[in-house]
């Protein structure tokens, strides 16, 4: 297995410490962090788990349509706190009927939303037999942390 080197990224928009360390495969590829030290000076924002329920409530039966409305859900939710997806520290990413094919559509997925080479949260994914509703296939909870701007 190759070993990659410890990397400590601080973030441009939160000032969180990304972190990687050799001796453990490279995560990236999946969309995701090993680690992610926040500062103790900031606000955290628990932001609840949300869906991939449209405005008026309504779910798609397409894993990757939720998939795109349950992150876009958790920007607006985030940006009502003050916090951007950049600011988010660990994500936690429940799936109903879990396949490769779904880990697929969310690297592609978190590519589009933290970018290619910004860091991305720590992140768990829980397959899970079924969600809150009947139809739901997806939820993304969020933790943020928002610090002051560093000069």
């Amino acid at each position: 297995m190759p070993q990659i080197a410890s990397r400590f990224t601080p973030s441009h928009a939160a000032r969180l410490a990304h972190i990687n360390p050799a001796g453990v495969y490279d995560p990236a590829p999946n969309g995701y962090t090993h680690v992610v030290v926040a500062p103790l000076s900031g606000r955290t924002v628990y932001a609840s788990g949300q869906g991939g329920e449209n405005l008026a409530g309504e779910l798609s039966p397409d894993f990757a349509t939720q998939l795109a409305q349950a992150l876009d859900n958790m920007r607006h939710v985030l940006e009502a706190a003050g916090a951007t997806v950049h600011d988010v520290a660990r994500l936690t990413l429940l799936v109903v009927d879990h396949s490769e094919a779904r880990l697929a559509l969310w690297t592609e997925a978190a590519r589009r939303v933290w970018g290619d080479d910004a860091p991305t949260p720590a992140c768990t994914l829980i397959p899970v037999p079924r969600l809150a509703l009947d139809g739901m296939l997806v939820e993304v909870e969020a933790t943020a942390v928002v610090t002051a701007a560093q000069p």
